[in-house]
């Protein structure tokens, strides 16, 4: 099994910055995509950022004020978040495919959630 633990969650005063971190444990063979998703209360689960080797996909509003910085090697990855808005409230899910195996199929693994609350 695969286990995902986010940290760095917390509030924040509007454009201030923050830090997420995720990391994965347990039996990994092989990494594939890996990203961050949020949502906001009442709303569905949105796409921030995501990454695979070579190429980065960022949301809109994440583009220019969002960074994902990916440690593969260490099983990690983390978001800068820049200029925070009111708007970015919202719990932050880390998102990692993995093969367990040579021969197993990816399959997308979830972390808990990490609140972040921007005010101002």
């Amino acid at each position: 099994q695969v286990q995902l633990v986010e940290s760095g969650g917390t509030s924040a005063q509007a454009g201030g910055s923050l830090r997420l971190s995720c990391a994965a444990s347990g039996i990994i063979y092989s990494i594939g995509d890996m990203g961050w998703y949020r949502q906001a209360p009442g709303e569905e689960r949105e796409l921030v950022v995501s990454s695979r080797e070579g190429s980065v996909n960022y949301a809109e509003f994440a583009k220019g004020r969002f960074t994902i910085h990916r440690d593969s090697p260490n099983r990690k990855v983390y978001l800068e978040m820049n200029s925070l808005k009111p708007e970015d409230t919202a719990v932050y899910y880390c998102h990692v495919e993995v093969r367990t195996t040579t021969l197993s199929a990816w399959r997308d693994y979830w972390g808990q959630g990490t609140q972040v609350i921007v005010s101002g």
